[in-house]
């Protein structure tokens, strides 16, 4: 049984409002509870590389964040592993409210196709929806295929033959894209 197969369809209900959703905080209680908060400096990570789009959100919210508290909030960029190296050094954080996450739907998806240090819905608590972000695959018209399952049965017939472009935020639709035997090129 693959991790698609076992996982919890809750899961798949929380997608939607963690699609680029917003910042995790191991203990959201806490950081509300405390009148101080914040008394020191905050930490963002950004689990995607520098000068990507959710780099420039999470430098965008960790600007205005700083000014409304007073404190400043650096963003740290953990990019690699489809997030997991990121929201791995969140999940290992104290859980004091002083580390942060941007995530994007790669925080559900990710441990659907690769084994995840964490369990993305337990192990985190999401704070505020930040952004939305809709992702198109799209074809030639002339190509004779109706939707994603044709394509994926018209690339398996054809090894070899067709190729996507892809960036590195979007590297966890690249495993998805290569089994369907697809070179995949960034």
């Amino acid at each position: 049984m693959s991790n698609l197969e076992s996982y919890p369809l809750k899961a798949f209900a929380a997608m939607p409002r963690m699609l680029l959703a917003g910042v995790l905080a191991l203990v959201a209680g806490f950081v509300a509870g405390q009148q101080d908060y914040p008394g020191k400096p905050i930490r963002l990570i950004a689990p995607f590389a520098p000068r990507g789009g959710t780099d420039i959100v999470a430098r965008l919210v960790g600007q205005k964040l700083a000014k409304s508290w007073g404190q400043p909030v650096i963003v740290d960029n953990r990019p690699g592993g489809s997030t997991m190296i990121g929201t791995d050094a969140l999940a290992k954080s104290p859980p004091d409210g002083y580390t942060l996450e941007l995530v994007a739907s790669t925080h559900v998806l990710t441990p659907l196709l690769l084994k995840a240090p964490y369990d993305p819905i337990k192990d985190f608590a999401a704070v505020a929806t930040i952004a939305k972000s809709e992702f198109v695959l799209l074809i030639n018209p002339a190509l004779p295929v109706n939707d994603l399952k044709e394509l994926i049965a018209y690339a398996k017939s054809r090894p070899g033959q067709f190729a996507a472009l892809l960036k590195e935020r979007q590297a966890i639709n690249a495993d998805i894209i290569k089994n369907a035997n697809i070179k995949v090129e960034n």
